[in-house]
């Protein structure tokens, strides 16, 4: 058996959708600690949502470029290129980034820091 043989054996390609979602987007990280049916499942679930905020940092840092990228682009477009509509669109788009970026933070303040009682 070859090398590359082994390699795909090993690990099966993601359509480029899935890889995109899953760069952008962390929810396929955790686990559903309400869709537990016993205190012994949400606590290994919550459980596995503190580990896996590990991640968090890795996808605000994204999402931070992605603000800073639609807001350059935003500003581009207004100053130098005088596109007002293009500009709006990008300034929208930072606008929503934003808010994700508040969602993940807070997000992993709640997982990082709360202790169960």
């Amino acid at each position: 058996m070859t090398i590359d043989k082994q390699a795909s054996e090993e690990a099966p390609e993601l359509p480029f959708r899935s890889l995109l979602y899953r760069f952008l987007f962390f929810d396929w990280l955790f686990r559903d600690v309400s869709a537990a049916r016993t205190r012994i499942e949400r606590h290994a679930a919550f459980q596995h949502n503190r580990r896996m905020s590990r991640y968090l940092p890795v996808y605000l840092r994204r999402w931070s470029f992605l603000t800073a990228f639609d807001f350059a682009l935003g500003l581009l477009f207004e100053k130098v290129l005088q596109a007002g509509l293009l500009s709006a669109w990008f300034f929208t788009w930072s606008c929503v980034t934003l808010a994700g970026m508040v969602v993940i933070t807070v997000a992993w303040l709640i997982l990082t820091n709360v202790r169960l009682s």
